[in-house]
């Protein structure tokens, strides 16, 4: 196994992934970027991005492409499509099927995954009619009937990027009122294909060969109905990519890593930006900006390092 060092290592290629990269590599110091899919995250995967500052409508996967060549003009090495087999935090050893990277300095930028609605059916029926992509698959279902389950912006966006396609979405919601952002809202009440369902939960994902209907229920009143779909997409939350460091440094209750300010974990030297951590929003802008902190402060890390080494 080739054996490879850096003196910053990030792991993920996704927005905040490759902010730190450009910054590290800016700070003079020799900079790998390792992912276990391609580079450009989350992101590019949406059809547009409107909140992005300096672009009014931006395509997702046109802003990462951006992002990655910046990174490649300051020399960032990259590695894609790496299988990740073991990492050790306090070591600063990332053991993938073809390479063993050694780091001076960590930071993690593994980002999140859309969460499951942990029901019956749905691990059963995806790619057969559960789809956690409106963008990957909404073409799919044209002039069908499809369900996004949720009430954030995520939801409510996706649903109606759905409504290109499909007759009828329908957007079902545990709560009477959204919690998307209210230009959000507007623009969803005045689209006629979307109908919402509130108070209501899926309890089951029903189908044969393809998803069929799903089975509700009224949180408020608990009465149980069949709603016939063809498609049903989940969007109630975000968990984080963080398994390969449980319990190597300190995370919440829902395993989002811990850090301060500088985001700085609880192990010198690692740090942690964007979705992975602890934060109260996550955005493509929060998480280019987590990336930038985090990596200026892993050069720090290491200028401070170097000058007690030579002063030792």
């Amino acid at each position: 196994m080739e054996q490879l060092k850096f003196d910053t290592i990030i792991l993920g290629g996704g927005p905040a992934g490759l902010s730190a990269a450009i910054y590290a590599a800016r700070g003079a110091v020799s900079t790998a970027i390792i992912d276990i899919n391609m580079l450009g995250g989350q992101p590019s995967n949406y059809l547009e991005l409107e909140n992005y500052p300096g672009f009014q409508i931006v395509g997702g996967y046109d802003l990462m492409e951006k992002f990655e060549e910046h990174a490649d003009k300051f020399g960032v090495q990259k590695f894609p499509m790496q299988e990740i087999e073991n990492v050790d935090l306090k070591n600063k050893i990332i053991k993938t099927k073809e390479y063993e990277f050694i780091a001076k300095t960590i930071i993690i930028a593994t980002g999140a995954q859309p969460m499951k609605l942990n029901v019956a059916g749905e691990k059963e029926f995806v790619g057969r009619g559960v789809s956690y992509c409106a963008v990957c698959d909404g073409a799919f279902y044209k002039n069908k009937v499809v369900a996004v389950v949720g009430g954030g912006n995520a939801a409510v966006e996706e649903a109606m990027y759905l409504t290109k396609f499909a007759d009828k979405v329908y957007v079902i919601h545990r709560r009477d009122e959204l919690r998307a952002d209210k230009i959000v809202q507007e623009r969803a009440f005045k689209n006629e294909k979307l109908e919402f369902i509130w108070d209501t939960v899926v309890k089951e994902i029903k189908g044969d060969a393809l998803v069929t209907n799903v089975v509700l229920e009224n949180v408020k009143t608990k009465e149980i109905t069949n709603l016939p779909v063809n498609g049903v997409f989940p969007y109630i939350g975000m968990s984080p990519n963080a398994e390969l460091f449980s319990g190597q440094l300190q995370q919440d209750a829902r395993g989002f890593i811990i850090t301060d300010e500088t985001m700085s974990t609880s192990i010198e030297g690692v740090f942690a930006v964007g979705d992975v951590r602890t934060t109260p929003l996550r955005q493509v802008v929060t998480a280019a900006a987590d990336g930038a902190v985090g990596a200026v402060y892993a050069v720090k890390y290491l200028e401070t390092a170097k000058e007690a080494e030579i002063a030792g």
